[in-house]
């Protein structure tokens, strides 16, 4: 489920999106992108794409400036969508559910546990990208840059053991989350949908009793203090990027267009980096705060259950989210990546991490 994210599905999390504040003389640009994200000031990966919008703007000689509405002060994706097409806003940073309603094919990268490690979902996505990013301009939009968000995972008031108790347990998903939707339906689960807004007063007053989101996101958002336990196991990784309305883009020069991709190319990088870090760094500071992980033994009767239901769940989103050729494509791209490094078994689980 995500917005930050998901045992069950992607959702949650962190997301981020594009450059800082402009300052004065960014005002006096020739071309000046709003955007928004729901990504907290302040942060690493917030520091990384202010460095972006500065190499930007000094780069195209103050042709082009970013200013950037943080912490969701302008709505969730949603909000942030229907602004963008009332021309309030040019752009933004998104999570998987936000750019599903733009390119819903680009989720098929989300499908729960699929992806092991970074380096899988890195490949897959790589090769990817140039038909994503085609279908974007497509529907009037420019990708700046791609990145992944990190893992996800559910976080719980009680001990996630067994399907009994994962069923007794009032979950929560995302407002129109497809993918979410159809992983509980594979469970025999009825969720409670909600904005990722209401979650922290749904918490609070025990509206809803799961909520699944990367270690960062959880943190970020102040989930993690309503919580006691954590599934150790990965459900989904969450793809982001970065979008601009291709109208304003084609307001800016060529030589400063390709400039942008330049340095967005290399700054995507590093803001990955970042996530990962926050990710890190909010693993401890859950460990430290007691919430407990969750162990699981993959042979077990009951994940194998749930892999299964993974498998009935992307295939009722054929035809409604994805086409089958692309489902197809991506599961081959897994497999060749395995097959081209056998050795590379690892799976991002924080229950095998003392």
């Amino acid at each position: 489920m995500k917005r930050l994210q998901a045992a069950l599905i992607t959702s949650v999390m962190t997301a981020l999106i594009v450059s800082g504040p402009v300052p004065a003389a960014g005002q006096d640009a020739k071309v000046v992108i709003k955007m928004a994200t729901l990504a907290p000031k302040g942060t690493a990966v917030a520091k990384a794409f202010e460095e972006l919008a500065r190499q930007i703007r000094e780069m195209t000689g103050n042709e082009v400036a970013f200013k950037t509405y943080w912490g969701g002060v302008q709505g969730d994706e949603k909000d942030v969508m229907r602004k963008i097409k009332l021309g309030q806003l040019h752009g933004g940073g998104f999570m998987g559910p936000g750019l599903g309603l733009i390119v819903p094919e680009v989720r098929v990268t989300e499908i729960p546990y699929v992806f092991r490690n970074y380096e899988e979902v890195g490949y897959v996505r790589k090769k990817l990208q140039p038909d994503m990013n085609r279908l974007f301009e497509e529907k009037g939009f420019k990708v700046l840059g791609w990145m992944d968000l990190g893992f996800v995972y559910t976080f719980s008031k009680e001990p996630l053991t067994d399907l009994g108790v994962a069923r007794r347990q009032k979950w929560w998903a995302l407002e129109g989350e497809p993918i979410g939707q159809a992983m509980y339906q594979a469970l025999n689960i009825s969720p409670i949908s909600l904005s990722i807004s209401d979650v922290a007063t749904s918490l609070s007053t025990n509206l809803i009793d799961c909520a699944n989101s990367t270690p960062f996101g959880a943190v970020a958002f102040q989930w993690y203090t309503r919580f006691k336990y954590m599934t150790g196991y990965p459900s989904t990784n969450i793809l982001g990027a970065t979008i601009v309305k291709k109208d304003i883009w084609d307001r800016i020069s060529p030589a400063s267009q390709k400039t942008i991709l330049e340095v967005a190319a290399a700054q995507h990088l590093k803001i990955e980096r970042a996530t990962r870090f926050e990710d890190a760094k909010s693993i401890d500071l859950l460990r430290k705060s007691g919430i407990h992980i969750v162990k699981y033994d993959i042979r077990d009767k009951e994940m194998q259950y749930v892999f299964d239901a993974s498998k009935k769940a992307r295939e009722n989103l054929v035809g409604r989210l994805y086409p089958r050729e692309l489902l197809d494509r991506t599961m081959a791209l897994v497999e060749e990546y395995r097959k081209s490094h056998p050795s590379d078994t690892t799976v991002i689980r924080l229950d095998q991490v003392q």
